[in-house]
């Protein structure tokens, strides 16, 4: 794929785990896919008290031009997140530092998505047991279409110190 999403090829992980001192600018990997479904609309309606209408009312969201309801941008963040944290390919991460998203086009009940994931940039921090990755992000659907994308950074431990 190409590095961070956007122009040369890089290696292709392989199922393993991976921290930090093992990733280089360019690596990248596919994740499995999940079908939105009904249940995970209402669960995350009710989860993050979001009942907008696109996301709850067929009607209004026709009305408002989609062929129907809509998946909560969140949730398919949500699911992209949950997706490369159960990846054959583990990156043994610490933490979730940020996130820049963008939306961009919409997720419908019964699409299916995976996510493409390719090391943006890797540095050290102050603390020589650390290291934070960057990560581009991209959310395909059954079609091909890109439905989100953008960058998160991830703290990763680092191999002990000889």
């Amino acid at each position: 794929m190409e590095a961070a999403l956007g122009g040369i090829e890089g290696r292709r992980l392989a199922p393993g785990e991976y921290g930090y001192d093992d990733l280089a600018q360019g690596d990248w990997y596919e994740t499995a896919g999940v079908t939105v479904t009904e249940a995970h609309v209402v669960g995350f309606a009710g989860l993050s008290g979001d009942l907008f209408d696109v996301h709850m009312d067929d009607e209004f969201a026709r009305r408002e031009g989609f062929p129907g309801r809509i998946a909560h941008g969140l949730l398919g963040l949500s699911l992209a997140d949950g997706l490369k944290t159960r990846s054959p390919v583990r990156l043994l991460g610490v933490a979730t530092l940020s996130w820049n998203w963008s939306f961009r086009a919409p997720l419908l009940i019964g699409d299916r998505m995976s996510v493409r994931i390719a090391v943006a940039a890797v540095r050290a921090t102050k603390r020589p047991e650390r290291g934070i990755a960057t990560l581009a992000m991209r959310i395909v659907k059954q079609t091909g279409d890109t439905v989100q994308e953008g960058e998160s950074m991830l703290l990763m431990s680092r191999r002990a110190l000889a």
